[in-house]
């Protein structure tokens, strides 16, 4: 029985979105699934990521559509440098609408690392503190214009 199961479970990741390249979908989908099967571990890798308490995340999991949206609720109030509060704020006045116009709601600008990062899903539950995205893409070279460019 543990095959089939184990059997199942690597069907479902080697079919799933995220693997095929899905971006923000793939890994969102994926992240459900990760969650669903353990909701206590998912909510405390999400606590402790963001360094949110274990209750906090709970009770944003408890508000949302589904789990992998509580973690979009806090990556962004990370991204942003807004409490997860005023991003679920956002996220309840936009559901349905899809994350780039939330994201665009709260000032991640269309174009910005940021937003690209949200696009792709280059995003990670780690479970560790840090930022959880834009791990190992791009080169530093970036485009924009910063210091000393015209």
């Amino acid at each position: 029985m543990r095959k089939y199961v184990l059997a199942l479970m690597c069907l479902m990741l080697f079919c799933s979105p995220g693997f095929a390249g899905g971006g923000l979908d793939g890994f969102l989908a994926d992240l459900n699934v990760q969650a669903r099967s353990d909701m206590g571990g998912f909510a405390a890798r999400v606590g402790t990521q963001f360094g949110v308490p274990y209750a906090q995340v709970q009770a944003v999991i408890g508000t949302v559509n589904a789990p992998a949206d509580a973690f979009m609720v806090f990556q962004l109030g990370q991204m942003t440098h807004r409490p997860p509060d005023a991003v679920l704020g956002v996220y309840q006045a936009n559901r349905g609408k899809g994350w780039g116009v939330i994201a665009k709601s709260i000032g991640i600008k269309p174009g910005s690392p940021e937003f690209h990062a949200l696009k792709r899903g280059d995003f990670v539950l780690s479970g560790k503190p840090g930022p959880g995205y834009g791990k190992g893409h791009g080169n530093g070279k970036g485009k924009g214009k910063g210091h000393n460019k015209k």
